[in-house]
């Protein structure tokens, strides 16, 4: 079952039983250097706690749950400065690019265009958001469908695929509170910790503990099986099934790349047995 989701005319919301858990502002009021783009936040668990950062201090284009892209084709639709090599590092310049929200086709499912900061229009995307509930878990489901109209290829890569070692974020991307760091990684395959950085997974999990209450919360991300993923517990929690760690993803003129995940925002610290048994339970449908 699909929870309603309410527009306002910039953003979407949606309550469970009284709570909001989900804000997605896709008219964000964003700087340029932070490469405006919808994003996800304040994200809660059922409880009401919450599970996203927003415009943290060190990165300040981070926001909740993002897509996101950090190089593509030497334009940046992430934000903050590049990373063109490792002679060079991050460099601040402007190619600092654009999703921008075009209309609503159906309830849940949106059109969006991307743009170059020089103003050139290169993907077209569409995207399609669904919610559903669950007892003390709910899950989001991001399914996109991203076409080249630039005229000629498109290159996705990332900071690693520049030369960075193992800073090969690209695309889907969350970045959590910071009471979350330090955390506990989980992974598909009896696999977790921090060594999951750069590592293949079906599935990952992050569990935080949160301030001022005694809580703590788990989110479960699924992707394509082969997902390499960026995923950090220190100095920051963060995750990203990434779309280009090591190698760069290309897309042909008129190509388009389809993408979906799936996450579960859980109340709790679920272990392993728990969240294996929820994956046998609720295997993810997969919108594309």
């Amino acid at each position: 079952m699909n929870v309603p989701l309410k527009d306002t005319g910039t953003e979407l919301l949606v309550e469970i039983r009284g709570v909001e858990v989900l804000r997605y502002v896709y008219r964000p009021d964003t700087a340029g250097f932070e490469a405006p783009k919808p994003y996800f936040h304040p994200l809660r668990t059922t409880a009401g706690d919450v599970v996203s950062c927003f415009r943290p201090h060190d990165h300040r284009w981070h926001k909740g749950i993002q897509m996101t892209a950090s190089w593509v084709s030497g334009e940046n639709f992430w934000g903050g400065g590049t990373y063109v090599s490792p002679e060079q590092g991050y460099v601040d310049l402007p190619n600092n690019g654009s999703m921008r929200h075009e209309e609503w086709l159906e309830p849940g499912v949106e059109r969006l265009t991307w743009w170059t900061q020089s103003g050139e229009h290169w993907i077209d995307e569409t995207r399609t958001l669904t919610v559903r509930p669950g007892e003390g878990w709910w899950e989001l489901g991001f399914a996109t469908s991203l076409s080249n109209v630039r005229g000629e290829e498109l290159v996705f890569g990332s900071p690693t695929t520049n030369g960075r070692e193992m800073a090969g974020y690209a695309g889907f991307f969350w970045r959590g509170p910071r009471s979350f760091t330090g955390g506990t990684v989980l992974a598909s395959d009896g696999q977790g910790g921090p060594e999951m950085m750069g590592r293949t997974a079906s599935w990952l999990a992050f569990t935080g503990q949160h301030d001022e209450v005694d809580r703590a919360s788990t989110l479960l991300f699924e992707s394509a099986p082969g997902t390499v993923w960026f995923v950090r517990a220190e100095p920051f929690a963060a995750v990203n099934p990434s779309l280009a760690f090591f190698e760069e993803t290309r897309l042909g003129p008129g190509e388009t790349l389809d993408l979906a995940y799936r996450v579960v925002i859980a109340e709790g610290a679920w272990g392993r047995d728990r969240l294996e048994a929820h994956l046998a339970d609720h295997p993810w449908e997969r919108q594309t």
